[in-house]
């Protein structure tokens, strides 16, 4: 994962009032395998801001993935 990808949440974070399926976008990387990750509304006003770890995300790709075989 790199900054600037857009991630779902995997588990339901109660403490953070976020659950599985929500939608953001990692804004920096604290250490390798932990993101800091900002989700937005529709019209971009960022509700949440949370350190997550890559367990934690599913990468979103808008894009066909290239074979690199």
């Amino acid at each position: 994962m790199e900054i600037h990808d857009i991630v779902t949440l995997i588990v339901d974070l109660p403490v953070h009032k976020l659950h599985s399926g929500q939608v953001g976008t990692i804004v920096e990387e604290w250490e390798p395998g932990v993101y800091e990750v900002e989700f937005a509304d529709t019209n971009g006003v960022t509700y949440a801001t949370v350190a997550l770890r890559s367990e934690q995300l599913m990468r979103l790709y808008w894009q066909p993935i290239k074979d690199t075989k």
